[in-house]
């Protein structure tokens, strides 16, 4: 597992930034490059558990099964990826998982001057990297423009 990270500046305040990263309406629309269908089921709350979720091009659902570690509004969010989800099957063990079990996806948000740094740091298997690579900053400069226009 490889750790990635990636970081933007973003030109409003944190509470908003925080906000339209983790609200219902507003996830779904930067979580879009990923997947057009991109979407969560659960609570932010730490400690809950949270699926996040999407739909194939044949319209299979898939994604991953998460819980939250850490919450601290305005400042830190920990997800800590426990496995798969294949249609309506949550799969938690087995071989193909074993690539994501255990691995973070953590959110920093850091404030000076009215701008927030978003800073997010993944672990990585190494099928994905490029992908998110690509992927990952696109997301980020959609949550942007969504946080800027508001």
């Amino acid at each position: 597992m490889e750790k990635m990270q990636f970081k933007i500046e973003i030109n409003v305040p944190v509470a908003n930034v925080f906000e339209a990263m983790l609200g219902k309406d507003t996830f779904k629309q930067w979580t879009a490059v990923f997947n057009p269908s991109s979407d969560f089921e659960g609570s932010w709350e730490k400690g809950a558990k949270i699926l996040f979720v999407g739909t194939d091009e044949q319209g299979k659902r898939g994604g991953m099964v998460g819980v939250i570690r850490e919450l601290i509004p305005n400042k830190f969010v920990s997800i800590e990826y426990l496995g798969l989800i294949d249609g309506e099957k949550e799969i938690t063990d087995g071989p193909e998982i074993v690539d994501w079990v255990g691995s973070f996806e953590n959110y920093t948000f850091e404030e000076s001057a009215d701008k927030t740094i978003v800073i997010v740091d993944i672990d990585m298997n190494e099928q994905m990297k490029e992908y998110f690579a690509e992927t990952y900053p696109k997301a980020l400069e959609k949550l942007k423009e969504i946080c800027e226009v508001k």
